[in-house]
C-alpha cells in the first residue's frame, strides 16, 4: 500500500511534464492521430514517449533533431499485442481503459519511473 502512495505524486508529476513539454507537438500528434483513425490502421493508436532507443511504431519526434527532452513514436494496440507488450488476454481490459481519442491521446510512456499509460488531454 506505501509503495502505490508514493506512486501517486510521480505518476502526477510525468502527467505535468508531459502537459507542459508536449503542448508545442499536440497539432502533428493530432494529424497523426486522425491520420491512423481515417486510414482504419487503428482505433487505438499510441504514442511511445521516451529518453532511450526503441524499435516500437514509427517515428515522430527525435529528441536529438528537436532539441527536446523526449522522443516520440506512434504505435496500436495491435502492434503492442504482437510485441507481445500487451498480453492478448488483456485486450478487451485495455480497451475498456482507453480514452475516446477525441479528447485525449493515449501515451505510454518509458521513463526513470518505468512504463506506463497516460492519458494526455488534447486540448
Amino acid at each position: 500500500m506505501k509503495e502505490q502512495e508514493e506512486d501517486k505524486p510521480k505518476e502526477a508529476e510525468l502527467f505535468l511534464i508531459f502537459q507542459e513539454e508536449l503542448k508545442g507537438y499536440k497539432k502533428m500528434m493530432s494529424q497523426a492521430l486522425e491520420s491512423v483513425l481515417e486510414n482504419e490502421i487503428s482505433s487505438y493508436p499510441i504514442f511511445v514517449v521516451h529518453q532511450q532507443e526503441v524499435e516500437l511504431g514509427i517515428e515522430l519526434i527525435d529528441k536529438d533533431k528537436v532539441n527536446g527532452n523526449w522522443s516520440m513514436q506512434l504505435s496500436t494496440l495491435e502492434e503492442f499485442v504482437s510485441k507481445n507488450i500487451i498480453d492478448p488476454e488483456r485486450i478487451n481490459t485495455f480497451k475498456a481503459t482507453y480514452k475516446s481519442t477525441d479528447n485525449y491521446f493515449c501515451l505510454f510512456s518509458l521513463s526513470e519511473l518505468g512504463a506506463q499509460f497516460i492519458f494526455l488531454p488534447r486540448k
